[in-house]
């Protein structure tokens, strides 16, 4: 797989990269990545982005030439590849979305800046529009690292045991079961060697757990 990050701030998302297990699956090649700065992509002779939106309003907006002209050649360069926007007013990204993307050939990421994109890049350009949640950032730098992040990790191989992908939060719509270390008291049936109950165990303590914090998942 190969993440493209379309942004003005690369240095802002290639540090992630350079520590642990993604380091080290970015060194197995499992997975590549790519940096565009749509900056170059400019046409101006001082490489402005940035204009102020019409029918007024605070702030300024990204123009709708530089982004446009990097878009167009990523989409002539990886033909099969999905381009997502991050921006509040997209569709709230999960779990689900996750493993979805996690399929995908090419994933090219579009982070924001200012006040937003032009609304006809997104509807000439984005395959999907994504939001990460009802708040909002000084840029989708952020957003795109988690979107990587989430995605690359159900990669095969990425994480060292597979298995930790089957019991995790938002696996059949559910929080994951509580976990303990083994130092100091923990709950005895978790210690019993009981594995049909242990996992009835966890499998009534992942219910409870999700109806105190998260009834929205029911």
């Amino acid at each position: 797989m190969k993440i493209v990050f379309v942004t003005l701030f690369p240095n802002l998302i290639s540090p992630y990269f350079e520590d642990s297990i993604l380091k080290r699956a970015f060194e197995k090649k499992l997975f590549s990545m790519e940096f565009v700065n749509f900056r170059d992509f400019a046409t101006n002779k001082h490489q402005k982005v940035d204009t102020s939106i019409v029918g007024g309003g605070a702030g300024m907006i990204l123009d709708n030439l530089a982004l446009r002209n990097a878009l167009n050649h990523l989409k002539q360069k990886y033909p099969n590849s999905k381009t997502l926007f991050l921006t509040p007013v997209g569709k709230r990204y999960n779990q689900k979305d996750a493993v979805r993307f996690s399929k995908e050939e090419v994933l090219i990421l579009v982070s924001g800046r200012y006040e937003g994109f032009d609304e006809r890049l997104i509807e000439d350009l984005a395959d999907e529009v994504i939001s990460i949640g009802d708040f909002i950032l000084t840029g989708g730098e952020l957003g795109s690292l988690i979107i990587a992040d989430s995605v690359l990790r159900n990669i095969k191989g990425v994480l060292g045991n597979s298995e930790s992908l089957q019991e995790e939060s938002f696996n059949e719509n559910l929080l994951e079961a509580p976990s303990f270390s083994k130092t100091g008291e923990v709950p005895q049936i978790l210690k019993s060697g009981n594995h049909k109950e242990v996992k009835k165990w966890r499998e009534k303590t992942s219910l409870l757990k999700t109806k105190f914090h998260r009834p929205d998942l029911f």
